[in-house]
């Protein structure tokens, strides 16, 4: 996986710059700043709940393995 370095970062700002105009370039980070906000959130939201589902799927195999059990002793 290719990595970025600072060159790259300088470049791709300057290239944002002359294209969106050293103006409206803060109000552009910004709303970029929201996006990934946004994105973050909603990937921790899913790792979240997926993370609860397989703790549910985890749980109901134990107490199937503990019935089984139980029933094969009796």
């Amino acid at each position: 996986m290719p990595t970025i370095g600072w060159f790259e970062i300088l470049l791709i700002v300057a290239v944002a710059i002359i294209v969106v105009g050293p103006k409206d370039f803060p109000i552009m980070l910004k709303k970029v700043g929201s996006w990934v906000g946004s994105v973050k959130r909603y990937v921790s939201n899913i790792q979240s709940e997926v993370s609860e589902l397989d703790n549910e799927i985890i749980d109901n195999d134990l107490k199937d393995k503990k019935n089984l059990k139980k029933d094969d002793e009796e």
